[in-house]
């Protein structure tokens, strides 16, 4: 009895602190993400009041989290929209692998940690946070905006790769031979295709059988099947969160509306529980020695995702403001980075700290990107024109030819379907 009154008094005191947090965040109007890391340094393991009895409740709450961001995340598309999407956006994803991949393995190899430690870095600076992303787009309002089906697009393929990578990082880690590997890697593939085929071909089935008019029914089934999937999915090495994405994808129609206004609570409750959990699994007596490389490879690679960003969002022909919102939102690293860093570091101890560092600074970076880099160069932009100004041989390209040269860049729409829904919505 007493054990579970002291989790109900921590797990009530922290779920009020969130609210308080959420709520000062709110005035101040800054993304409440980076105060829930904060909150769970302060108090994890080495912090000013180590949390015991709830840590068990709160990892389960954590990968809940996971679960329903993605799976929320899933429910804006339909699978002819992903199909759309990875048609148009595949050479963005290829740009964004070489960006972003390539800074970790470099950073492994130079630290002596050899190939299968290059192959986990690589995918710790890789892989953008989509349940930080997806939080921060509600956040600030811009689920409408032009550029948010690009920045989807992206996620969507990298979500996407985890089903190649996860299964070819974890045999390697494993050392399994080549036969093993592919063995693995089919068993994804397979898992991943026969789900968009269900998808593809019978999405109407399925959201027909979940279907009903009864919102405590249609929460229970569509909860119960995408933690159900997840599982299955976390089983068969594809992992969790593409499991509740191939779900959201899967549903459409009315089913995927009215899932997304009974379910939006519930993410935002257990989004933060995992926030609050990644703080809480990181002891802070190991960030400072690590913290140089850390903070040098996250500068590398803010770099490199405002690039691919800003690459995406211009083959989509969207304007110079959307192409830096763009990349601001890509910067973030989150669930993905820490999965892999969790499977990585018995092989390679000295990945753990460093990922994590590297990691709380662009959880925390990440969602103030997003918010000021369109607004820092339209400053420095227009800094520069009253200093040299429009004059002859400043190199500034009239505002009429900036337009102009926008209106004529071949538009790939990305999702367009997508697109006129946020629209609509933004209305």
């Amino acid at each position: 009895m007493h054990d579970t009154t002291a989790l109900l008094v921590e797990l009530g005191s922290v779920i009020l602190g969130l609210g308080i947090i959420g709520r000062f965040a709110g005035r101040i109007g800054l993304s409440p993400i980076p105060l829930y890391l904060l909150a769970g340094l302060a108090f994890g393991e080495g912090g000013l009041l180590p949390l015991g009895a709830s840590e068990e409740f709160t990892a389960v709450g954590a990968e809940i989290g996971v679960i329903l961001l993605l799976l929320l995340l899933g429910l804006e598309y339909s699978a002819s929209e992903l199909v759309t999407s990875l048609k148009t956006q595949y050479p963005s994803g290829a740009v964004d692998f070489v960006l972003n991949a390539t800074p970790g393995a470099v950073a492994a190899l130079l630290l002596g940690w050899g190939p299968v430690g290059a192959v986990a870095l690589a995918g710790v600076t890789w892989i953008s946070s989509s349940g930080v992303i997806a939080k921060v787009l509600t956040d600030l309002g811009r689920l409408g905006n032009r550029e948010t089906p690009v920045i989807l697009g992206v996620l969507v393929i990298e979500d996407l790769s985890m089903a190649v990578y996860l299964p070819l990082l974890t045999a390697m880690l494993a050392g399994v031979g080549l036969a093993g590997g592919s063995i693995a890697l089919l068993i994804a593939l397979g898992t991943v295709g026969f789900v968009l085929y269900l998808a593809l071909r019978h999405g109407r089935l399925i959201s027909r059988a979940v279907s009903s008019d009864n919102p405590e029914m249609l929460l229970l089934v569509v909860l119960g099947l995408t933690v159900l999937v997840a599982g299955v999915a976390q089983q068969l090495q594809v992992s969790a969160a593409v499991g509740a994405f191939l779900v959201g994808i899967a549903l459409s129609g009315e089913v995927a509306e009215g899932a997304r206004k009974l379910l939006t609570p519930l993410r935002d409750l257990f989004a933060a529980v995992f926030f609050v959990f990644f703080g809480l699994s990181t002891n802070p007596a190991e960030i400072p020695p690590v913290l140089l490389p850390a903070a040098l490879l996250a500068i590398v690679t803010v770099l490199t995702k405002i690039a691919t960003g800003w690459y995406a969002a211009r083959r989509a022909g969207i304007g110079s403001r959307g192409r830096w919102r763009a990349g601001g939102t890509l910067v973030a690293r989150g669930e993905f980075s820490i999965v892999i860093a969790g499977l990585a570091v018995a092989t390679e101890p000295r990945i753990g700290p460093i990922a994590t560092a590297y990691v709380l600074i662009l959880v925390i970076v990440g969602p103030l990107t997003a918010r000021w880099t369109q607004p820092v160069v339209a400053k420095i932009q227009a800094w520069r024109g009253r200093d040299g100004s429009g004059g002859k041989g400043s190199g500034e390209v009239p505002a009429a030819r900036t337009a102009s040269a926008e209106a004529a860049t071949p538009a790939e729409p990305a999702v367009p379907a997508v697109q006129e829904e946020f629209a609509s919505s933004a209305d």
